[in-house]
């Protein structure tokens, strides 16, 4: 099973040998390809063979780029993930939209009630309470937008009354980004390798967002991000807060009983909504215990 998050930070030539990953640089090193889940790629010094490319591509291990500053910029994306992609993706075409609706309904309560959990465990009690409130009061496909009232209450009562999403400038908000972006990526390669196409979302829909079902699956994952933040009580954020944040995904959290890596805990949640979606069953749907 592969599990290693591997970060390349500094210049170097990466080449395939012998079912490894050889990283010469000042030092020569080589990481097991079968260990990997996700390479980091920091520093736009690296050079990279496309024998090693085609070898990661194959086995489905996220490979992401950064730019300039260490942000996530892009990711690479087989466009064969599974063995039936056609089958796979005429059925994603044909989804009933009640079963979208309804699975989406269970996505977001389980959101909130992460946001209430977290709130609850830092002794925001009022606001968690509100939260909670919200999720009775949950329509079908969200309709009354509980998720965004939640949002902002949730928002608010973790950083401040002044805090808002939109201010690019603030040092939370680039981690927030950052985090989330990992996050995103890991559920892209889900979707990939279950045959699915990221950009038919369930209740995400723009015709600029190449990734709607992975944003739609991934929001109740969203709190990790946001407890590591305010557990490592971040006053910046550089490259040693990043790689906090990467080590998120090594993490361990419970689904069904069972401890499972961060990213073990994704591949079977994702797993599980498609077959909520496709057997038109929600209570299929294996959340994490966060």
């Amino acid at each position: 099973m592969s599990w290693r998050v591997v970060v390349i930070s500094q210049r170097c030539k990466l080449d395939y040998s012998m079912n490894y990953m050889v990283v010469r640089g000042e030092e020569t090193k080589r990481v097991l390809l079968d260990e990997m889940a996700v390479l980091i790629l920091e520093n736009n010094a690296i050079s990279m063979t496309g024998y090693l490319l085609s070898e990661l591509i194959e086995r489905k291990i996220k490979v992401i780029l950064c730019d300039g500053k260490r942000n996530p910029q892009a990711e690479l994306i087989s466009y064969y993930g599974a063995h039936n992609d056609s089958l796979k993706i005429k059925q994603q075409i044909e989804w009933n939209n009640d079963i979208k609706q309804l699975v989406w309904t269970y996505i977001v309560r389980e959101k909130i009630l992460n946001q209430a959990k977290l709130l609850q465990r830092f002794g925001k009690i009022q606001e968690s309470n509100m939260l909670i409130g919200y999720t009775s009061e949950i329509k079908p496909g969200d309709i009354s937008n509980r998720e965004g009232h939640a949002a902002k209450v949730y928002f608010n009562a973790l950083f401040g009354m002044s805090f808002t999403r939109s201010d690019e400038e603030n040092y939370i908000n680039s981690a927030l980004n950052y985090g989330y972006a990992l996050i995103l990526s890991a559920f892209n390669r889900e979707v990939v390798a279950g045959g699915y196409l990221t950009q038919l979302g369930l209740a995400h829909d723009n015709q600029y967002n190449h990734f709607n079902l992975s944003c739609d699956l991934m929001e109740p994952f969203r709190i990790i991000i946001d407890a590591e933040i305010i557990n490592n009580e971040y006053k910046d954020f550089g490259t040693e807060e990043k790689h906090t944040l990467v080590n998120v995904l090594n993490k361990s959290y419970i689904v069904r009983g069972q401890e499972q890596t961060l990213l073990n805990a994704i591949k079977l949640y994702a797993k599980s909504v498609f077959d909520a979606i496709n057997e038109e069953n929600p209570e299929l749907i294996k959340f994490v215990e966060i």
